[in-house]
C-alpha cells in the first residue's frame, strides 16, 4: 500500500450544502449543512447526514433527493471527487452545493433509489472493470454475498486494508509498478531528459479501464480559469474506453501517451484512423465505432491539453502512467481523468460531422 493509495482513500471535499429556496417552509431559513465528503464517495450516500438537518423546515411530500452546482443537477454515479475536479476550473472550498427534496428531475438525471442503486452501480462498474482487464467479468459475478457486502461496506467507511483483502480475491490486476523509484526524477527533468531513464518493466494486464471526462473550450483565454463554467452536461463528453500499456525501446508508457491514446484523432502521434477501434458501453460489451475510408487527417494543431485532472490533482504529463493506474483509480477498477482541451477543436468536430462519426459518448 503506497501513501498515495492512502491520500486517495482518505480525501475529502468540505461541503457547504444549501437547502433551496423553494423548499424552506420556515422564518429564519435553515444554515447550510456543513459535510466532509469521500472523494470516493457518491452524494447519494450523504443523504443520511444532509436530511436529518432540514427534516423541519420541509414541506409535505415524498423525498426525491437530489443536488445541484450553480443549477447544473449533479450526475449521482459519478464519484463526488470527479464532480468537483470537472465542475471546478478553480477549485472552491468549501463546495457550495444545493439539495433538493422534491422536484426530481427525471428528464436528466437517472433514478436513484439511495445506497442501494449507488451501490449496483459501484458493482455493475466493478464487471466493467473486470471485463476490460480480464476479457470476462466471472470473477466480480462469482463474489461471494459476504465478500460483496464487505467490498461495499469497505468503500462506504474508507477501509481501504479490507478493501484490499477482499479485492484481493478479484484477480484484478493493474500494471507492475516498477517505476515508483523513478516518478521523482522524472517529476524534475524536462521532457527531453526522460529518456535517460532506465525504466522498461512488465505489465500483468495489457487493458486498464478509464472513464475520461471531457470539456473543451474553442475560444482562446490567457488564463484557463476564465472559461465559461460548464452550465449543462451537453458540454462534457463522457469516454470510457480501455487504455493499453505499451513499451518501446525502453520507454515507459507516460500520462501523456495515454491521453494521446484515447484521442488519438485530436493529435499528431496517432493520425484520424477509427477503423477497428472500440468502445466499452455501459453493460461492458464491446462495440465497434464508425469509420471512414478517408477519415486520416494531421491533427498537429486541433488540439491542446489544458489540464489532466486526476484525484484531485493535475500530475505533469510525462510521468509514468503505470504509477497513475496504481495509485489513483477509484475502487471499481477506473481511473476516471478530467480533461480540458483548448486549441482549434471547433474544427475537428466539424470535421468529425462531416465524416459521420459524431461525437463522444453524452451521458
Amino acid at each position: 500500500m503506497s501513501s498515495a493509495q492512502k491520500q486517495v482513500w482518505e480525501g475529502a471535499i468540505p461541503l457547504q450544502i444549501h437547502l433551496h429556496e423553494s423548499e424552506v417552509t420556515t422564518l429564519p431559513p435553515p444554515p447550510p449543512a456543513l459535510v466532509l465528503a469521500p472523494r470516493i464517495g457518491y452524494l447519494p450516500l450523504l443523504i443520511s447526514l444532509v436530511k436529518p438537518h432540514f427534516s423541519t423546515t420541509l414541506p409535505p411530500g415524498l423525498d426525491t433527493v437530489w443536488f445541484d452546482y450553480k443549477g447544473l443537477p449533479l450526475k449521482w454515479f459519478i464519484p463526488t471527487g470527479v464532480l468537483f475536479d470537472l465542475l471546478c476550473v478553480e477549485p472552491e472550498r468549501p463546495w457550495n452545493l444545493t439539495v433538493h427534496f422534491r422536484g426530481y428531475p427525471s428528464n436528466l438525471l437517472l433514478p436513484c433509489e439511495g445506497e442501494d442503486s449507488v451501490k449496483w452501480s459501484f458493482i455493475n462498474s466493478l464487471k466493467e472493470a473486470a471485463y476490460v482487464i480480464n476479457g470476462n467479468s466471472k470473477n466480480v459475478m462469482n463474489m461471494s454475498q459476504p465478500d460483496q457486502v464487505e467490498l461495499w461496506d469497505s468503500v462506504l467507511k474508507g477501509n481501504l486494508e479490507t478493501y484490499r483483502g477482499v479485492a484481493s480475491k478479484l484477480k484484478l490486476g493493474t500494471s507492475e509498478d516498477e517505476y515508483t523509484e523513478n516518478v521523482s526524477s522524472v517529476l524534475i527533468k524536462s521532457p527531453q531528459s526522460t529518456g535517460d531513464t532506465d525504466v522498461t518493466g512488465q505489465v500483468k494486464t495489457g487493458r486498464i479501464p478509464v472513464r475520461l471526462y471531457l470539456w473543451t473550450v474553442n475560444e482562446e483565454f490567457d488564463d484557463f480559469e476564465d472559461a465559461p463554467q460548464i452550465d449543462n452536461w451537453d458540454k462534457v463528453s463522457y469516454i470510457n474506453r480501455p487504455v493499453e500499456l505499451y513499451k518501446e525501446d525502453g520507454k515507459y508508457f507516460s500520462l501523456n501517451d495515454a491521453v494521446k491514446r484515447i484521442l488519438p484523432e485530436f493529435f499528431l502521434e496517432s493520425s484520424f484512423v477509427i477503423e477497428g477501434d472500440t468502445d466499452i458501453n455501459q453493460s461492458g460489451e464491446e462495440g465497434e465505432r464508425s469509420s471512414d475510408p478517408g477519415s486520416s487527417c494531421n491533427a498537429a494543431e486541433i488540439a491542446e491539453i489544458k489540464s489532466v485532472r486526476i484525484q484531485g490533482i493535475e500530475p505533469i504529463l510525462d510521468i509514468p502512467f503505470s504509477w497513475v493506474v496504481n495509485n489513483l483509480m477509484n475502487p471499481e477498477y477506473f481511473l476516471h481523468m478530467c480533461l480540458k482541451l483548448g486549441g482549434a477543436y471547433g474544427q475537428a468536430m466539424e470535421k468529425r460531422e462531416k465524416w459521420g462519426l459524431g461525437t463522444s459518448l453524452k451521458f
